[in-house]
């Protein structure tokens, strides 16, 4: 009997060492899910794909030798090396000094804590040479260009992109800020503090309106703010996309496919005609009544 595409997708190799031979098991769904957090928070760190497969198969499965890894993982032998190396370099996985030579993984915590160390140097050395990079480059010859505005679009990919696109129009907003958050990123919104930090401009005359879909989670979060200018809006439009708009002047809108589960991504533009569109957009909905 043959295995449907969507079945072929929950099979999972696995080695067991009593028998020296790979098996096929059908992977819980819960796990599945577990692993590819994993593998993102692995992919914020810098790690590529093919390593954090070899890390987490050898994590997971025990010591190997690289040939094992290879098969098992449909590697070819020669990159397999390359990447036991590179992780070995990274301080991931350890050689076991015998013949054959085999790799076994540094444990999961361990190998966090050293990815983040390494990380955080990384960006401590770069703030270090801040100000003198920008020093070199103020000290470079301008050529004489006539300073005008453009309309321009920028795509953000990564919810650490936008998260800090949002808080940079909300930190820089002088007169207004209007946000229409979905239940979808809600959460995400006010984890990160920029539901906050739209509560702490609300204190400094700027006139920072939050507009939600209503529902039982979204109502849980915006009851944790004591900003004065809050709405839930009509129920006819709760598709309606998360976007911010800061002093007419700018616009980042929110943009999810597959029903969310592909990558976060959004659209900043200071382009005149969109923002007034979805500013109208946001007026309309917010005076009318459900």
């Amino acid at each position: 009997m043959e295995l449907s595409t969507e079945d072929t997708q929950n099979i999972v190799k696995l080695y067991d060492e009593s028998t020296g031979l790979f098996r096929f098991v059908r992977a819980d769904n819960g796990q599945a899910r577990s692993l590819e957090l994993v593998e993102k928070a692995f992919l914020r760190l810098g790690l590529s794909r093919n390593e954090i497969k070899v890390y987490v198969f050898v994590a997971r499965t025990g010591e190997h030798k690289a040939s094992e890894i290879s098969e098992a993982l449909s590697l070819h032998r020669t990159e397999t090396y390359r990447i036991l190396r590179d992780l070995e370099k990274k301080g991931l996985v350890s050689s076991v000094f015998e013949k054959p030579l085999k790799f076994i993984a540094t444990p999961f915590e361990k190998a966090l804590d050293t990815l983040i160390e390494t990380k955080k140097m990384k960006l401590s050395l770069l703030e270090k040479k801040k100000d003198s990079l920008v020093d070199l480059w103020l000290a470079l010859p301008k050529p004489e260009i006539e300073q005008e505005r453009r309309e321009v679009f920028q795509i953000l990919e990564g919810e650490e992109q936008v998260n800090l696109k949002a808080d940079e129009l909300i930190n820089n907003s002088k007169k207004e800020v209007l946000l229409y958050v979905s239940e979808q990123d809600i959460a995400n919104f006010y984890h990160s503090s920029l539901l906050d930090k739209l509560e702490r401009i609300s204190k400094k005359n700027v006139n920072a309106q939050l507009m939600t879909n209503y529902s039982p989670k979204s109502r849980f979060f915006i009851d944790q703010l004591k900003l004065k200018k809050v709405k839930c809006s009509p129920s006819d439009v709760s598709e309606l996309a998360t976007f911010l708009l800061a002093d007419d002047e700018q616009l980042l809108l929110l943009i999810r496919k597959n029903n969310g589960k592909k990558r976060l991504a959004a659209l900043w533009t200071n382009y005149d005609a969109f923002i007034k569109a979805l500013k109208t957009l946001f007026l309309e909905l917010w005076g009318r009544e459900d």
